[in-house]
């Protein structure tokens, strides 16, 4: 048996062995931590777009995924789109969720903390006017966001919470939302 597979440990499929040796590289040359991901979007028709994810920058490097990723996006009928994927806002829920998930499971995994199952429900409440330019008093944006989860994992009922608020502590996604992130908007011709 290999002696390197033989001392991996694996936690909630987050291989904690690497895990751990990451953190340490990290500590030791930060600019290891540095990532810069990219995606390329185009309009196809209505409100259709289409973005592709091919490759990103970290840890000094240039990284390619191992497959093209293409995310439609578009509006439902009742919003005068054509329903040829989930509209922008349910994206961000999407991204939302994955994000404070993915953080809980692999600080989770980092304590020793066995996850069998998560479920999670998010839902938010925007009002339109905003979009539509009918209310300058009223933002563009979600008002509120409910985040809901259901978990299964070898912690006591009483240490659910603290398990759940492991994912905004630590999540990118959650904390560009919650915070704000300066966005520059440039504009070019073809």
């Amino acid at each position: 048996m290999n002696t390197q597979v033989a001392q991996m440990q694996v936690v909630n499929g987050v291989n904690v062995t690497d895990l751990v040796n990451t953190v340490g590289a990290v500590k030791e040359m930060p600019g290891l931590a540095k990532f810069k991901f990219r995606i390329s979007n185009q309009w196809i028709d209505c409100g259709h777009t289409q973005s592709r994810v091919a490759d990103f920058h970290g840890a000094h490097q240039d990284h390619q995924h191992a497959s093209t990723f293409l995310l439609e996006a578009d509006e439902p009928a009742i919003l005068l789109g054509q329903d040829q994927g989930a509209n922008p806002v349910e994206h961000l829920l999407h991204a939302l969720a994955a994000c404070v998930t993915t953080s809980m499971v692999f600080h989770a995994a980092a304590k020793g903390i066995h996850i069998e199952k998560v479920e999670s429900t998010i839902e938010g409440n925007t009002d339109l006017r905003g979009f539509l330019g009918l209310d300058p008093g009223v933002r563009n944006g979600y008002e509120s966001i409910r985040m809901s989860f259901r978990i299964k994992a070898d912690v006591p009922e009483s240490e659910l919470r603290d398990l759940v608020q492991m994912g905004p502590k630590f999540s990118p996604v959650f904390d560009s939302i919650s915070r704000g992130v300066p966005i520059e908007v440039v504009a070019n011709s073809f």
